[in-house]
């Protein structure tokens, strides 16, 4: 089975260390740009492109990358409630038809209440899944080419039409990750791809038979995708040392800070990631290459897979195994990890446009011939 291997496009900042450090750095458009490109050459499906009042805007972000990469999915994640779905339904459009049919949007309901509110959101957890119950079914209406009319809890639209359509139909992918039932409940009715963050297979495994099945009731179904970050060296020894090298900078009062503004959230998700490490540095692997180490600071996607290339590769496989195709990936700094990832992974991993070898692989060039030539002479 190919895999679907996607990069994270660090637009909340991006650094060698996790916590403060004097190697930070400003994630302007030219370095966001770098890395797009970088990812785009190398052979990466697609990039995520993050929400939050920390992050740049994604649909502006995306809608510049789109004339700078040529093969790469550009996975916008946002919010539904901070959109309306008919204004989202034009953006998407919009964004899909620049990027020649490239976007595919990542919905967002979740994640931490004060920030939702500091930007006018006052819903409670499930309501804010019943309110992208409502948006998706208007914005897929709306992508589909339909006249909508909905009279909901949470939204309202008459007559609603969208002039320019996208170029995907009947609308571009949606990917969608969540931990509560009623995150579940949503995934089974509207998403192309259940992302999880990366839990342990066995746990993963549970949430993947559950959106399965509910999906299934409902005669869809769904496929599934993971968000990792990855530490791959050329041996364990230098993988699990980079693993600390990237938390060397960490005290104890950064972290407890960290963890604090963590347990406000309600996000089911955010609740499992801090239960993998407890807020310790102790014993962070958590399962086999798994360590958790990144969430002791990070919100959202916490845990990485550390190892040699093909130890990382086997556990990716593991997770494969157990039926995700699409693997979301990140290192830090996004730049450089975009590189290696690529050199040491790609030759080890099913892939359409992963064309890396074991050997120095000379295409493109024109002295191509000629240095195969002195190569085998």
């Amino acid at each position: 089975m190919s895999l679907d291997i996607y990069w994270f496009l660090p637009t909340s900042g991006d650094s060698r260390y996790l916590g403060r450090s004097k190697f930070g750095r400003f994630t302007d458009g030219d370095y966001l740009s770098q890395v797009a490109v970088a990812a785009d050459t190398l052979g990466y499906d697609g990039i995520l492109i993050p929400t939050g009042a920390g992050c740049e805007d994604p649909w502006v972000t995306a809608a510049a990358l789109a004339s700078q990469t040529k093969y790469l999915n550009l996975l916008v994640a946002f919010r539904p409630s901070l959109l309306l779905p008919a204004v989202a339904a034009r953006m998407a459009a919009s964004v899909d038809r620049a990027s020649g049919g490239r976007l595919q949007i990542n919905i967002v309901p979740g994640g931490d209440a004060a920030e939702l509110a500091a930007d006018g959101v006052f819903l409670e957890h499930d309501e804010r899944f019943a309110q992208a119950d409502e948006f998706l079914d208007i914005w897929k209406g709306l992508l589909a080419g339909e006249t909508v009319n909905h009279d909901g809890k949470h939204l309202k639209i008459k007559n609603g039409k969208l002039v320019l359509p996208a170029l995907q139909k009947p609308h571009p992918p949606i990917f969608f990750g969540g931990s509560s039932p009623a995150s579940h409940a949503l995934a089974a009715k509207h998403v192309d791809l259940y992302l999880t963050w990366g839990e342990p297979p066995a746990a993963v495994a549970e949430k993947i038979a559950d959106v399965k099945a509910r999906a299934a009731e409902l005669g869809r179904t769904v496929r599934f995708g993971v968000r990792l970050h990855i530490i791959v060296r050329e041996t364990e020894k230098e993988a699990w040392a980079a693993a600390d090298d990237l938390i060397s900078r960490l005290d104890e009062v950064t972290i407890a800070r960290a963890q604090a503004n963590q347990a406000k959230m309600d996000s089911v998700g955010q609740q499992r990631m801090a239960a993998l490490h407890k807020g310790s540095r102790d014993k962070l692997e958590i399962a086999p290459n798994l360590w958790a180490g990144v969430g002791l600071v990070r919100g959202g996607a916490g845990t990485a897979l550390v190892g040699d290339p093909e130890t990382v590769a086997a556990r990716i496989k593991e997770y494969a195994d157990l039926g995700i195709e699409t693997f979301v990936l990140s290192g830090y700094p996004h730049l450089e990890e975009a590189y290696r990832v690529a050199e040491y992974l790609f030759p080890l991993l099913p892939g359409q446009r992963r064309e890396f070898t074991d050997e120095v692989n000379f295409t493109g060039g024109p002295f191509d011939a000629a240095i195969r030539n002195a190569a085998q002479s």
